[in-house]
């Protein structure tokens, strides 16, 4: 179900939590749970992800993961404080060692001048308080593309948690 250099990324990542004994969850948007699916799509890997939290909506996040209202009114769905906001109430709502989070806008519509769609945020965050936030702008390049780079940038910061 996945292409091989998801394959590849996700059984390193899976690799290298084993290898420090952490577990992980993801909070997922735009890509609707396709991060979770990648890593438990490797046999095994039940001993590393723990859950996966897919907030569509902003009722979603807000009931789910705790994002602030305050911050869904100022930012919006689509933002970096959102993203953060996402990862860290994953650390708060589990017992996992490290999450992912992404929020964006996939297409094809849905965009606007200042967020346009193929625009995506990015959060990860490890106990301790170690937090990477990054943002990408794909461009209008299709909903499944936009997706599928979202799964492998969300999987790359994973890795680099454990880095």
């Amino acid at each position: 179900m996945i292409d091989a250099e998801t394959r590849a990324l996700a059984v390193r990542v899976l690799d290298a939590y084993r290898a420090r004994e952490w577990t992980l969850a993801t909070a997922e948007s735009c890509t609707g749970g396709l991060v979770a699916g990648a890593l438990t799509e490797i046999a095994g890997s039940s001993d590393v992800v723990d859950r996966g939290f897919i907030t569509y909506s902003n009722e979603a996040k807000a009931e789910m993961l705790g994002v602030p209202e305050a911050t869904l009114a100022e930012y919006g769905a689509v933002s970096r404080p959102t993203a953060e906001a996402m990862a860290k109430g994953v650390l708060t709502r589990s017992s996992v060692d490290a999450a992912v989070a992404i929020t964006g806008i996939a297409g094809p519509g849905g965009g606007s001048t200042d967020k346009p769609v193929g625009l995506v945020h990015f959060a990860a965050a490890a106990r301790g308080g170690r937090l990477i936030a990054r943002e990408k702008r794909y461009g209008d390049i299709g909903r499944s593309e936009v997706r599928r780079l979202s799964v492998l940038e969300a999987l790359d910061m994973l890795l680099t948690l454990t880095g």
